[in-house]
């Protein structure tokens, strides 16, 4: 695929330094390529200049903003975009640098900056982070060629995003604002900022976004899901890769049982999706994946065993980070547990989850590839697809029935509610059979039940409710109309819990009972009526 052409506002007269020589091109991926050194380039400019001038522009528009008075975010303030030409010997404003001339654009300081406050991050932990060390390409790269850069410090994930994608995020940051005004907990992308590197004549945006995986933390699996299945099965290339990532197809060989969360966790991850969906299919967006990735705890532990003779724990934990709402675990807790926080040091952000051996999990989720709205392109995409496969498995779709598809297989097939089991109490109670004894010798086959006989059957079919109500799955059993007429049952309850005294009960030989107050009123009144409708018989 060929570079875009030149485009307005770019540095005149510098194609060196930030941009590269056409002819040192050796290996191309979209705007991706590799020069004949070996360094990475993105639209010809090499990777190493372009992290400079990111870390010049930023350190530079984060400065001048900190010198505007805090206020409220308007309308404009979205359609703001600032520029700033960096020339390599300086300026008044700018400093000296050893690259070629270019230019920065900043989008929505304002609003970007209102975003990074509502996560909790300051100004100057955001320049520490980006600007005080060297930014670290990431070496996987996505299918559409972008570069990734991450922080020093595992905070900030950098991105190159093509220009339709860029002018998509600038539309939607109005309803972006409303949304996390609502609910800043979400499975969504954080974006931080918006910029970009002008030289050459080529535009070069990026976006600033929270990291979902931390690097001081081993993924043992790592898998993009869509709910599709059309063609979603990792290449051969992807996993000859260190890292690859599988798709549907391979999580539902590699995983056929799923992901077993608790009760809690799964519904408040299961709610977030939804919500997080809807807002995805009101802006129109489709063609989303949910990122996970696995940490398994007890593999782990096995890889860092035993060491010459000696248990070697693995003490690592990654640094906190800044950024609120930033974990996967932070995302959904706000469900999982209100008022309070269910992270601790040792799920280290991720969500504590097992796998059908039992073997214990951490979860880092997210959704990404957000920025895909269903243009016309999409809807073409589809239409042709659907001429040649089923129209419901192919990734692209309209959003409605993508949303749809897409929470259905998460909530399905990925992740799964550990089944709940009857505590030993409930086990007890519905497992125990109340002995059944002769009410009367010499009693004719089908007589009328006597007074404590009725009682007991009351107090058992309380007994019956109770435990139906702790077993949701089991149906209350009704008792028939044969079984409570029976000898059987109306011989049941001669030292029924209702204080009988059985054979020689004084509901059996005619005196009266207990002193009625030492029963509740409820039974009183029963065991009265009871007592009378034996008078009548």
């Amino acid at each position: 695929m060929a570079a875009a052409g030149p485009e307005s506002g770019g540095s005149s007269g510098s194609s060196g330094g930030l941009a590269g020589q056409p002819g040192s091109q050796t290996i191309r991926k979209g705007h991706r390529g590799v020069d004949s050194t070996g360094e990475t380039t993105y639209k010809k400019t090499t990777s190493s200049a372009l992290k400079g001038a990111i870390q010049l522009g930023i350190t530079h528009t984060v400065g001048s903003l900190s010198t505007k008075p805090e206020r409220d975010v308007l309308m404009q303030d979205f359609q703001v975009v600032e520029s700033t030409f960096f020339p390599s010997e300086g300026s008044n404003q700018t400093p000296a640098h050893h690259y070629n001339d270019f230019r920065f654009k900043t989008y929505a300081p304002v609003a970007f900056r209102y975003f990074r406050e509502l996560f909790g991050i300051r100004p100057d932990d955001y320049l520490y982070s980006l600007c005080n060390e060297p930014l670290i390409e990431l070496s996987n790269s996505g299918a559409s060629g972008s570069l990734f850069y991450v922080s020093g410090d595992d905070e900030f994930i950098i991105k190159t995003v093509q220009h339709k994608e860029a002018e998509f995020l600038q539309k939607l940051l109005p309803g972006y604002y409303m949304n996390l005004n609502q609910n800043p907990r979400t499975l969504l992308p954080k974006f931080y900022g918006l910029y970009c590197v002008q030289a050459g004549g080529k535009n070069i945006r990026i976006v600033v976004m929270n990291n979902l995986l931390p690097r001081s933390v081993k993924m043992h699996l790592k898998y993009d899901l869509k709910g599709s299945t059309y063609k979603r099965r990792a290449s051969q290339k992807e996993r000859e890769k260190v890292f690859p990532t599988y798709k549907d197809l391979d999580f539902m060989q590699d995983i056929p049982d799923g992901l077993f969360l608790d009760a809690d966790m799964y519904n408040a991850l299961r709610k977030t999706l939804q919500r997080d969906c809807l807002v995805l299919q009101s802006f129109k967006i489709m063609d989303y994946s949910l990122l996970v990735a696995i940490h398994n705890m007890d593999l782990a532990q096995r890889e860092h065993g035993v060491v010459d003779g000696t248990s070697q724990a693995d003490t690592r934990r990654p640094a906190a980070q800044r950024a609120l709402y930033s974990t996967a675990m932070e995302s959904i807790q706000g469900e999982a547990r209100r008022g309070g926080t269910i992270e601790t040091d040792d799920q280290m952000g991720g969500i504590p989850a097992r796998n059908a051996k039992g073997e214990r999990l951490l979860l880092y989720v997210g959704i990404i590839d957000v920025l895909q709205s269903y243009r016309f392109v999409k809807k073409l995409e589809h239409s042709w697809k659907a001429l040649v496969h089923d129209g419901d498995s192919v990734s692209v779709h309209r959003p409605g029935f993508y949303a749809d598809r897409f929470q259905h297989f998460m909530c399905n097939t990925v992740f799964r509610k550990i089944p709940l089991k009857p505590s030993p109490s409930k086990k007890s109670r519905s497992g125990t059979a109340v002995p059944r004894r002769s009410c009367q010798g010499g009693v004719p086959s089908q007589p009328p039940l006597c007074s404590e006989a009725k009682a007991q059957i009351t107090a058992e079919a309380d007994v019956e409710q109770g435990s139906h109500l702790g077993r949701p799955d089991l149906l209350p059993r009704t008792l028939p109309v044969d079984e409570a007429n029976s000898d059987s049952v109306a011989t049941t309850l001669s030292t029924s819990s209702l204080g009988s005294g059985g054979l020689n009960s004084p509901a059996n030989s005619g005196s009266p009972g207990p002193s009625i107050p030492e029963r509740s009123p409820e039974l009183r009144e029963q065991l009265e009526d009871l007592q009378e409708t034996e008078i009548s018989f």
